[in-house]
Parts: structure tokens; sequence; C-alpha cells
């Protein structure tokens, strides 16, 4: 593994970004230090207070550059990545670079990412810039599983250490063949996620509809060519996956304002290299739509179960003797499966 540089620079304290950080704090050496900014002071002081003497607050990101070897950033849009790095007085391009390396985690468009990317080689030659979104929502953030789509190619000279700092946030590091391919992989990926889950939703409503346990028929998807990890651990339908925002009342995970920021951003990528899309408008359609409901707002992006109708509260309509642990139900059909072969 690559040594890290003893001072490090993080941007963007939200949602993902916090998780992500205080992952990187708990597990570098106690000699390693971090400088951070967010507009949130209070986002800034609870990781102060959990790194005591080793996390700074910082006034700018400027500031954060000036004092880092290695800056990472996690925004929520395009205009904010601009404004972290291209802002004149106070933005990442304003510092003496040097050789530093500079890594986004944001999911923004193609287009600004490869602007910083020019600035960056205009005014500091001697830097780096890549793009490394993530998927993995804020449970991977929490739980350093996060997969990084990481916009560079399998030569790249600063690979060995982006990876050893990027394994300390999560469990899969792609590089994915060069500048803003990090991104394109992370919008596609969105796409079909997106899609997913629409189509999850609407399959059980019409399950759960002809009078069928939704367990069941997670079941028979899980056991079937149906099989997703959106239906497996982020089933739209409470009660399905305990653990998963649907089942908390559609709190945490990504919200579905972003979902359709994604989801937007891949049909715009669509259009512009000139793929054919069949759901794309319709998708971002559901996506729209649930983001301006009050009833879905800010809520996770799964919450279009509840946007398209779907039977949240389902259990009184069926028997008691169907509720099985899905994992004891998968056990058996394991079992019955290898007894079969």
């Amino acid at each position: 593994m690559a040594t890290l540089p003893k001072n490090i620079g993080w941007i963007g304290l939200g949602v993902m970004g916090l998780p992500m950080a205080r992952n990187l704090l708990q597990k570098t050496k106690n000699d390693t230090h971090f400088c951070v900014y967010d507009v949130s002071a209070d986002s800034m002081k609870q990781l102060v207070d959990e790194g005591q003497d080793r996390v700074h607050a910082c006034s700018s990101s400027k500031d954060v550059a000036d004092k880092s070897d290695i800056i990472l950033s996690m925004v929520p849009e395009g205009s904010h990545v601009r404004s972290v790095y291209l802002t004149e007085s106070a933005g990442v391009m304003a510092s003496d670079l040097g050789s530093k390396i500079l890594i986004d985690c944001s999911t923004i468009d193609t287009g600004t990412s490869l602007d910083v990317r020019s600035a960056t080689a205009t005014q500091h030659p001697k830097a780096s810039f890549y793009d490394a979104p993530v998927s993995g929502g804020a449970i991977g953030a929490s739980k350093a599983t996060l997969t990084f789509m990481l916009g560079c190619s399998t030569t790249d000279p600063n690979l060995s250490l982006l990876t050893t700092l990027l394994s300390y946030m999560g469990s899969n590091i792609f590089p994915c063949g060069g500048p803003s391919l990090g991104l394109t992989a992370k919008l596609c990926n969105n796409y079909c996620s997106g899609l997913i889950a629409i189509a999850v939703s609407e399959a059980m409503n019409i399950g759960m509809a002809s009078g069928m346990d939704p367990r069941v028929l997670a079941n028979v998807f899980h056991t079937s060519t149906a099989q997703s990890v959106i239906c497996d651990d982020w089933c739209p339908v409470p009660g399905i996956c305990p653990e998963a925002p649907a089942s908390k009342g559609y709190q945490g995970g990504f919200r579905v304002q972003l979902m359709k920021k994604d989801f937007g951003l891949a049909v715009d990528t669509a259009e512009r290299v000139g793929v054919k899309l069949a759901m794309g408008e319709s998708g971002l359609g559901v996506y729209e739509g649930a983001s301006a409901d009050q009833k879905c707002k800010d809520l996770d992006s799964r919450v279009v179960f509840r946007y398209l109708g779907g039977q949240e509260e389902w259990r009184g309509k069926f028997p008691e003797e169907v509720e099985l642990k899905r994992d004891e139900t998968r056990a058996l059909l394991k079992k019955a499966r290898e007894a079969s072969k």
C-alpha cells in the first residue's frame, strides 16, 4: 500500500461527506491531520470535536488547499464544484498547488468536471485532478463499503496512492479508463438503478393488487431473473428489508431529488453521445414528480413506491403464518437447490 501524506484536506461535510471523512479520520495514523471546510459551521465543529487536535476547521476551499497535500471534495452539484475549485479568491485554484492531488467525489455533469480538470492543467501543470464519484449511499458511506468509480486508467502513476486512500472509505475501487469516465460510470449506474427501483415498485404493486404477499414475491424475485440488489437490500416496499430506508419511513438513503438530478444528467449524456433511450424520459418524469410531491420530497429515492400509489400498510391484509424471515426462507431455498443437484 502507498504511504499517504500527513495533511489531508476535505471540502464538503454533508450526508455523504461527513461519514466518509470520519472513516478516513478513524483509519489513518494519529500523526495524519485533516483540514476541513463546509458552508455549515456545525458540520465542521462535529468533525473537529471528534478528531480533537487532528482536525482543523478552515475558512475557505483555498485555505484547505493551502494547508493540505491532497484534497478531496464531496458536494451536491456541478455549480458547487465550480465554486469549490474555480472561485477567484477563495477556490482551490487560488492556492499554490504545486504537485498536489485533487479528488472530486461529487456526482455532477461531465462537462463541469472536465472544465475543472482543464483549469488545473492550465494553472497548475504539476497538480492532478480526478473525478471519483461513489455508489452506496449514506449507508455505504457510514460502513465504508462504497464503490469508487475513478476517472483514470490502470496505468496512472497515482493509482496506488489513490487506491490506498479510497480503500479507507470503500470496498471497491474501479479505474474507469480516463478523465470524466468515473462520472460516466456513475451516471450509467444511477440511471440503471433508478429504473430498477421503478420496475420493482410497479411489479410489487401488480402482485399486491392481485392479492399476493409482497414477502413471497420478494423471495421469488431473489431466486429468479428479477433478482437485484434494489429488491434484496433496498426494497421500495416498507417492511421487506428491515434496514432499508423504506422500512424507516424512507428516511436516510439517497434523496429522491438527487436521483432526479443524476437521472437527468444520464439522460442528457445519452442525448449528447447519440444514444437512444426507451425509458429515459418516462423514468425522469417519475423522479421529477416524486421530487415535487410533498409526501415524497427529501426522502429516499425508493419512495417512488409511494409516489406510484403502493400499499405501504399491507401487513394486516396477509396471514401471520406467512411471516418468515427472509434469510430463513432463502436458506431453505438454497438447501433445496443443493439437494436437487
